[in-house]
């Protein structure tokens, strides 16, 4: 009889133990797969539980930890540092704040920085991991 493959649960190693074992851990690096997988299922959770805002509401909470150190590991694996999160956030608020003021010009520019901060990230975040150890710690593709 030929043996059977036992094949990995991936929401099981991809989502899961995300909250189980890297709930708040911001050190060490995280690969593609680990990302993409976290957020496909964290995208479908956000849906269903949207549809029930009180329980969507406390989902984007409970996630919000998880997904910002996931963010920076995957940073870390491309060899850049988490402060490279900030640029979308810090523009955003920017752009919040010409919103209020009312500034025509500078809540273009700000809003044009947020989009291309925000397509910067997306693109890091598709780049493959760098090869061998980093600064950040051993390719999690070769562990």
């Amino acid at each position: 009889m030929p043996e059977t493959v036992k094949t990995p649960n991936v929401f099981q190693e991809y989502f899961i133990n995300i909250f189980r074992y890297k709930y708040i851990q911001y050190k060490g690096r995280a690969r593609r797969k680990e990302f993409w997988m976290f957020y496909l299922f964290s995208c479908i959770f956000s849906f269903v539980l949207g549809l029930f805002p009180v329980l969507g509401g406390i989902y984007s909470l409970v996630v919000m930890l998880p997904t910002i150190c996931l963010s920076i590991r995957r940073l870390h694996d491309i060899g850049k540092s988490g402060w490279w999160l900030m640029l979308p956030l810090v523009s955003f608020i920017g752009v919040l704040v010409f919103l209020v003021l009312d500034i025509g010009v500078a809540l273009f520019c700000m809003a044009l920085l947020f989009s291309i901060s925000c397509i910067t990230f997306l693109a890091y975040c598709c780049l493959d991991s760098q090869p061998d150890e980093n600064q950040y710690g051993p390719n999690p593709k070769e562990a």
